[in-house]
C-alpha cells in the first residue's frame, strides 16, 4: 500500500479524552476539556498534558498548582464536547449540566461524582511549547469507582464505559481485550 506523505503534525491518535477541574484563590471552579494528555512516567506517577495559555483552566491550575483528571464515560460525552468548545469565562459549565463534586483529598481541588475515575494531581512544572504549554502533573491520589474492583482488587477499566477522541471525533473503547501486556512472548503451560 502507498504511503502519502503530510507535513509535521500531531496525528497520535486516538487519545483520551479529559475533563479537568481547576480552581482559583477565590475558590471558583471550572471545568474543560483536553485530548493531549499521557502517561509520561510510572515512579513518580507523572502525567504531561498540553494546555493553550488562552484557556481560563490554565490561569487556575497555574496559580493553584493542582488539577484533577476526570476520566469520562460515553454517558458524557455532551460534557466532554460542551466544555471543550465553551469557556469558563463565559459561562459555569459545572452549573449548567448540574454536576455533583467531590471534595479532594490529596489536593484542594474536588473531582466529578460522576466520573468513574479521579486523579488528583500536583503541578511539577510548566514549559512553553507554542500554541500550548506543557504541564508535567503529579499523580497524588486517584479515586476509582469500587463497582470497577474484581475480587482481587484489581480495577477493570472495561467496566468504566470510556472514551477517546480521534481526528474530531469521540469514541466508546471496546470493552474486550486484544491481549495483556506480554502475551505475544508468554510461554504456555505444558499440560500433565
Amino acid at each position: 500500500m502507498n504511503k502519502l506523505n503530510f507535513k509535521g503534525s500531531v496525528m497520535l491518535n486516538p487519545a483520551p479524552v479529559v475533563l479537568v477541574t481547576s480552581k482559583n484563590s477565590s475558590n471558583k471552579i471550572n471545568i474543560f476539556t483536553v485530548a493531549w494528555v499521557s502517561t509520561v512516567c510510572t515512579k513518580e506517577p507523572i502525567i504531561a498534558m498540553g494546555v493553550r495559555p488562552e484557556r481560563l483552566s490554565y490561569q487556575y491550575i497555574k496559580e493553584s498548582g493542582e488539577c484533577v483528571i476526570n476520566l469520562p464515560t460515553k454517558d458524557m460525552v455532551k460534557i466532554v464536547d460542551y466544555c471543550g468548545v465553551v469557556s469558563g469565562k463565559k459561562e459555569d459549565k459545572i452549573k449548567h449540566f448540574n454536576l455533583q463534586l467531590n471534595e479532594g483529598i490529596s489536593i484542594t481541588t474536588p473531582s466529578l461524582q460522576n466520573s468513574p475515575l479521579a486523579l488528583e494531581c500536583k503541578v511539577k512544572s510548566v514549559t512553553p511549547l507554542g500554541t500550548h504549554d506543557l504541564f508535567l502533573l503529579e499523580v497524588l491520589n486517584v479515586k476509582v469507582d469500587e463497582n470497577l474492583l474484581d475480587s482481587n482488587n484489581k480495577i477493570c477499566f472495561n467496566k468504566a464505559n470510556l472514551i477517546c477522541y480521534s481526528h474530531g471525533e469521540y469514541y466508546g473503547l471496546n470493552s474486550k481485550p486484544l491481549g495483556s501486556f506480554g502475551y505475544s512472548v508468554r510461554k504456555k503451560s505444558k499440560k500433565k
